[in-house]
């Protein structure tokens, strides 16, 4: 009877009334994992799924320390950067930092990025906000330090620049943004552009290696 129990999963119960042989037997276990049973799964399975679990939710916790670290500084970065250029650079004449190269120029943009669609400044500030979002919601799902950075630098550019659009003149959400960085034969643009463009172009290169922001790698 043992046997046959042991077989179909049932717990054995020792009994008292026998000489103990039986519930020894089931207590030793007889086979790997038999005697170990909680509420009918192995104790060992569950044991190991919620060592998984616990060991993911900490991962989870760092990456998404690490994007809005990375977020805090860029907008930090890039916010004094804007009050100093404010202050010392606007109303005055450039400041050449490497020859006609690069130089520091204040400027104020109501587009987007780089000077374009001047035009669509509220359009420019609600994608800007709904960006944010996005990156927001999708933290919670990142268990990748590269996507954390990148999407970090996303989201501190694009905090800065919203910065811009809803404090800044002329008015709330069509405040123009403060550009300074000026290469020779490009536009004028700042740190949160920056920011921007390589979290942009760390996506790409993420996405060309196949890598998920849930720490997946899939090859297509």
């Amino acid at each position: 009877m043992a046997e046959a129990e042991r077989i179909i999963g049932t717990p054995d119960t020792p009994d008292t009334g026998r000489d103990g042989t039986e519930g020894d037997d089931a207590r030793a276990g007889g086979a790997p994992g038999a005697g170990a049973r909680e509420g009918g799964a192995p104790v060992a399975a569950s044991g190991t799924g919620g060592t998984a679990a616990e060991s993911e939710r900490p991962r989870g916790k760092r990456r998404i320390a690490v994007l809005f670290t990375v977020a805090a500084l860029a907008y930090a970065l890039d916010l004094i950067s804007k009050m100093i250029v404010v202050a010392e650079l606007e109303h005055h004449e450039p400041v050449e930092i490497i020859g006609d190269w690069l130089r520091f120029e204040a400027i104020r943009n109501a587009g987007a990025a780089f000077g374009f669609g001047e035009a669509f400044t509220v359009i420019f500030t609600v994608i800007a906000a709904v960006v944010i979002v996005v990156i927001i919601r999708l933290a919670r799902k990142l268990y990748s330090l590269p996507w954390a950075i990148a999407l970090g630098l996303l989201l501190g550019g694009a905090l800065g620049n919203l910065t811009d659009r809803i404090f800044r003149s002329p008015g709330v959400f069509e405040g123009a943004v403060v550009d300074f960085i000026a290469p020779k034969g490009f536009a004028v643009f700042n740190l949160a552009d920056s920011a921007i463009v390589c979290g942009g172009i760390l996506i790409v290169l993420l996405s060309f290696r196949g890598l998920d922001p849930d720490g997946t790698v899939h090859k297509d």
